[in-house]
């Protein structure tokens, strides 16, 4: 037969098989996973355009009709907690069957290099505290991992984008989130559910790019944004909505209880705290609205003490840039179902940006989960929240909401409060408790006005109450605060190119490509 000819009949006897395309999954739906508990579970793929895909597990089978670009999906259950592994089964023209499938509590956690950070070494920074012993002890069967790579490409020979049964192997050789995986750890032990963590984080990263390009519009704090996102410009050096598309996009509308939120030392060192507030609602909505889950809850942690001051930069940062952003992070908790982890007391060396207690970060985080989402009002997860103030004589008198048994952290005296009078001049002043509140005087300020606690880049207050919990920094005036110092000729000479929190990330690829296998 001539060649042509040949070609021909090859390509009419392959064209039905080419034609039908095999039932897929995305990456996330692999053996170990765990499925929401008490919601209605999403369950998607792709198959050839009309066919019939049916997915089971437990006692509950859907069946849905693949659309003319090839997708499908289903909504199963809702299904009770259950340790027990059982399969999930989606079939069409092929089979998929996924084993060891638990159900319990799946949280999403991102951010930038501190909730990237994991327990061991990374390339540049400190491993966590006590990080042999911790991940020596890492093994909990009912704790699951999912772990994105960096720009969702993985390394040869690495444990990402597949579930993982938690294991001193699994923690170590996926390089997942200290922070996550301490509040997995604490919601496991309290809840006495599975619990599934997926891990998307990417170090030196703005709010922007984590946030899809869409939601910015209609914003008017954030017109600059929503001009550069409609232009497919950066904005700041780096693309707006890229890490949304490839590594959160893919992942939705996969069930979820909530999400967790540790970035802003970026956006922080652009003096972003007048509008960083309204681009964490544009986040928080946004990601809502992808997922359609309106009210579920969105828990960041508060910036920890840094000496951003000493940052070499054209525009350098004063020691109050970073309490102004701590005022914005607050802001974000007009939001309704957010919380905040405040760790201002777990820092011991203020020049490394990236704290070793990741402990801490993710046990205040699980508080927080706790008491909001799961109810345990027994539990305590905040630290005083300053509430109002009042004149005593030649004090000033300070009442905190969740203030029960305010006391000094060491036990010696109150530290990090100073006073100010019409002159606006904040001198140190010293603190008691009394009658449930603080006194605040000063005999350098005979006649104080203003009060503020802990507005300082270090902090420096020691305030906590019954439950040990730090009192998050404050003002009671709002008089104007620069950000900025005086640049020195060190700030403005040329830098080493190596600036991890300013290098813009890669260009992200495509979304990966769903998996035929569990």
């Amino acid at each position: 037969m001539p060649a042509p000819r040949l070609l021909l009949a090859l390509l009419l006897a392959v064209a039905p098989l080419l034609a039908r395309a095999e039932v897929a999954l995305p990456v996330l739906f692999s053996d170990h996973m765990v499925l929401q508990r008490d919601q209605p579970v999403a369950v998607w793929g792709s198959a050839a355009a009309g066919e019939t895909v049916t997915v089971r597990f437990a006692d509950d089978t859907r069946s849905a009709v693949a659309d003319s670009s090839g997708r499908w999906s289903v909504r199963l259950g809702p299904f009770a907690a259950s340790a027990e592994g059982r399969e999930l089964v989606v079939s069409g023209s092929n089979t998929l069957t996924l084993s060891d499938v638990l159900v319990g509590e799946v949280w999403f956690c991102s951010g930038q290099s501190n909730m990237e950070k994991p327990l061991g070494a990374r390339s540049g920074q400190q491993p966590c505290d006590d990080h042999q012993t911790e991940i020596a002890a890492a093994r909990h069967p009912l704790l699951r991992l999912f772990q994105v790579p960096r720009h969702n490409r993985p390394v040869a020979g690495d444990l990402s984008l597949r579930w993982l049964p938690c294991t001193p192997e699994a923690v170590e050789r996926s390089n997942f989130s200290a922070a996550g995986y301490y509040f997995g750890r604490r919601l496991l032990e309290e809840l006495r559910v599975p619990v599934g963590l997926i891990h998307s984080s990417v170090g030196g990263t703005r709010i922007e790019p984590w946030t899809p390009k869409d939601a910015f519009a209609g914003r008017p704090m954030l017109a600059p944004v929503a001009a550069a996102a409609s232009a497919g410009e950066k904005y700041q050096g780096q693309g707006v909505g890229n890490l949304y598309a490839s590594m959160v996009a893919p992942f939705v509308p996969y069930t979820v209880r909530g999400w967790l939120w540790y970035q802003g030392e970026s956006n922080l060192m652009t003096h972003d705290a007048p509008v960083y507030a309204e681009k964490m609602r544009a986040l928080v909505e946004s990601w809502r609205a992808a997922w359609a889950l309106p009210g579920a809850p969105f828990l960041h942690v508060q910036l920890a003490p840094y000496d951003y001051s000493r940052r070499k930069q054209p525009d350098p940062m004063s020691p109050e840039a970073l309490p102004l952003f701590w005022e914005a992070q607050d802001r974000s908790l007009a939001i309704p179902g957010t919380g905040q982890a405040v760790i201002n007391d777990s820092v011991t060396r203020f020049g490394d940006i990236h704290p070793t207690n990741k402990k801490v970060v993710g046990e205040r985080l699980a508080l927080v989960a706790l008491r909001q989402t799961y109810g345990r009002a027994d539990l305590v997860a905040s630290g005083p929240r300053f509430a109002g103030l009042e004149k005593n004589g030649p004090a000033l008198a300070a009442a905190f909401e969740f203030g029960e048994g305010l006391a000094a952290r060491d036990g010696g005296a109150l530290k990090g409060f100073s006073l100010a009078g019409e002159d606006r001049v904040f001198k140190p002043a010293e603190a008691v408790v009394r009658d449930g509140r603080v006194l605040v005087s000063s005999a350098a300020v005979p006649a104080p006005v203003a009060l503020r606690y802990g507005w300082h880049e270090r902090h420096g207050g020691n305030l906590v109450n019954a439950a040990g919990l730090p009192a998050r920094s404050f003002r009671s005036d709002d008089w104007p605060v620069d950000s900025t110092r005086p640049a020195t000729p060190e700030d403005l000479a040329p830098k080493k190119p190596a600036q991890p929190l300013k290098t813009p990330p890669p260009a992200p690829p495509a979304s990966p490509a769903p998996s035929t296998a569990g």
